[in-house]
């Protein structure tokens, strides 16, 4: 007589849907050819939005892969600005070189820092980051060279030597927050996906159980740490090209570099790579019916989040994957 051990039920597959690829495929093309339907102004829009989608990803892979909830994720946007200011003034650095240095230079700083920063834990390390990027701000606001407290502005010359056309440079500076967004999506996707990715989605689920089967949990942490602070940091140096001026407020607001990253992330979907492309969607939409609100725009942001946690921690796509099970338009689990 032989015995038949069960079988445990086959694990359902992501539902790739091809409906949402398809406008996902459509907006990227549609963006890709917005200066040909876009305005000064739309552009400058749209920028915005690449830059904020950026810095939605990384804290997005930080808090909702490792666990790392940082409220100081604005000293690396006003490392990676302040650097490339210093770069392409002071060494004549080309812009466009200048961006990735400052980049690499920010991800080189973020080391020790990160170093300082991990030796807290839970709440104790949110509130250390913010007091890593205080520490920053003011520092910036002493160096006379950098503008001190005022700030400085980038010359007209070094923004000419990018182009001497305004629209060209327009279309430049646009394209490179095209890329920012893009690749912001396309590289933590293809982290996901890899070995890494593996570790990280063990370490969300559960970091002592990823620790026994033998991940190397700090270390993985650590190295996203420096890759979100590599890609803050050339975001950064982005915005501040685009704005043209730094002032020591401007480039480590806690409001406008980690509040409003946050809101993204949580509205959109906390531990997905589809919730802060939502996020920055509903984000932007809110801005523009709440633009005449003054404070109750940003109470309002307070009540739309605390809303959506209630009916869904995780944000408006887990509640889409909650209705229609497991629906994914850019997956990373993989089966066996």
């Amino acid at each position: 007589m032989t015995l038949s051990l069960p079988t445990a039920p086959p694990v359902p597959r992501d539902f790739v849907s091809p409906g949402l690829r398809v406008v996902l495929a459509a907006a990227l093309v549609l963006f890709a050819v917005a200066p040909l339907w876009a305005g000064p102004s739309g552009l400058r829009l749209l920028m915005e939005a690449f830059s904020l989608l950026a810095l939605a990803q990384m804290w997005n892979l930080l808090a909702g892969y490792t666990g790392l909830i940082s409220v100081g994720q604005q000293a690396f946007v006003g490392l990676g600005g302040y650097l490339f200011f210093a770069l392409a003034m002071f060494l004549n650095v080309p812009l466009l070189v200048a961006i990735p240095a400052a980049a690499v230079a920010t991800a080189v700083i973020a080391v020790p820092t990160g170093w300082v920063a991990f030796r807290l834990k839970g709440a104790y390390f949110a509130i250390g980051t913010w007091v890593i990027a205080e520490v920053f701000r003011l520092s910036m606001a002493q160096i006379g060279a950098l503008g001190g407290g005022s700030g400085i502005s980038l010359p007209v010359a070094i923004v000419r030597s990018l182009s001497a056309d305004r629209f060209a440079r327009e279309m430049i500076m646009y394209y490179i927050a095209f890329g920012l967004g893009v690749v912001s999506i396309a590289a933590v996707w293809g982290l996901l996906r890899s070995r890494w990715g593996l570790a990280l989605t063990a370490i969300r689920d559960s970091a002592p159980a990823a620790e026994s089967v033998g991940v190397r949990v700090e270390a993985v942490k650590f190295m996203v740490y420096v890759f979100a602070a590599f890609y803050t940091g050339l975001t950064g140096a982005f915005i501040f090209l685009q704005k043209l001026r730094i002032t020591p407020d401007a480039a480590f607001s806690v409001n406008e570099w980690t509040a409003f990253v946050i809101f993204i992330v949580v509205i959109g979907g906390l531990g997905s790579i589809e919730g802060p492309i939502i996020g920055t969607v509903l984000f932007f939409l809110l801005r523009w019916i709440a633009a005449d609100w003054g404070a109750w725009y940003l109470m309002a942001m307070g009540a739309i989040a605390i809303a959506v946690m209630v009916v869904n921690r995780r944000g408006v796509w887990g509640a889409l994957r909650s209705t229609f099970g497991t629906l994914s338009v850019l997956p990373v689990s993989r089966r066996l």
